[in-house]
């Protein structure tokens, strides 16, 4: 089998990240029939789930509590041992559904950061991509999971903001951040929620490219309102539309 590609969405909370990761994954699905895609909600948010309509059963995180408390229970036992666990759980919690696969990372129910889940999700990660074609991660708002390298292995890395100079400037941290500790092939900008087209001639991307301009879409807001599913919306839905042109431009449909 041939080098997953590994489409990241990342980008300021509230412009739309997690709706552009769904569409993504229907658009996928629709596109090769018969690949192998993984969907992947790293935002403890959790809130491709919403989007996906999949309520599921069990997270990376509920797994690495599990492991952890059997890890101080017994003695001996290597770090191989411990993610080949890992990988079976996780592998046996994977939501299978028609045309690709899911998994979450949780919510932590304990405050602080989440540096030992996101180690967990980088190693896993690493074992499970090469049993699929695409995976596509719905990243943690910001540039925390790019700082601590939940997304070394990257192909594709997909920017989205909205139009305010607050969006544009986290797309371009997160973008120099990458730079430095993510490897990554291709790199791009989608701009959502676009009520104006002539205010893009006013939008600083720094030297990301832009991918596509999404539009204001009244119905999507809808939908979101009603917690439908992104496989509910029409297919001349914008979301749709403007991340089918993306996807087109990183030569992945």
């Amino acid at each position: 089998m041939a080098d997953a590609k590994i489409l990241a969405v990342a980008g300021k909370g509230g412009v739309g990240k997690t709706s552009v990761s769904a569409a993504m994954v229907r658009l996928l699905v629709a596109a090769h029939p018969g690949a192998r895609i993984l969907a992947i909600d790293a935002d403890p948010a959790v809130g491709l789930s919403t989007a996906l309509g999949i309520e599921p059963k069990k997270t990376l995180d509920d797994i690495r509590k599990e492991v952890t408390g059997e890890v101080t229970e017994r003695a001996g036992g290597g770090v191989g041992d411990i993610l080949e666990s890992v990988k079976e759980r996780l592998l046996a919690a994977t939501e299978h559904r028609e045309g690709y696969d899911f998994f979450a990372i949780g919510r932590p129910e304990t405050a602080g950061c989440y540096c030992a889940v996101n180690t967990y999700l980088r190693q896993v990660i690493g074992l499970l991509i090469h049993d699929y074609d695409y995976v596509v991660v719905d990243s943690e708002a910001g540039i925390e999971q790019v700082n601590r390298r939940v997304l070394e292995k990257v192909t594709h890395l997909i920017l989205v903001s909205d139009a305010s100079k607050k969006g544009t400037k986290v797309i371009q941290t997160v973008k120099r951040v990458a730079d430095e500790l993510t490897m990554y092939e291709r790199c791009g900008a989608v701009i959502n929620r676009v009520e104006d087209a002539s205010a893009m001639e006013l939008v600083d991307t720094g030297d990301i490219p832009v991918l596509a301009v999404i539009g204001e879409d009244p119905e999507q807001i809808e939908y979101d309102i009603l917690g439908k599913s992104v496989f509910d919306l029409p297919s001349g839905a914008e979301i749709l539309r403007g991340t089918a042109e993306a996807l087109g431009k990183l030569d992945i449909l």
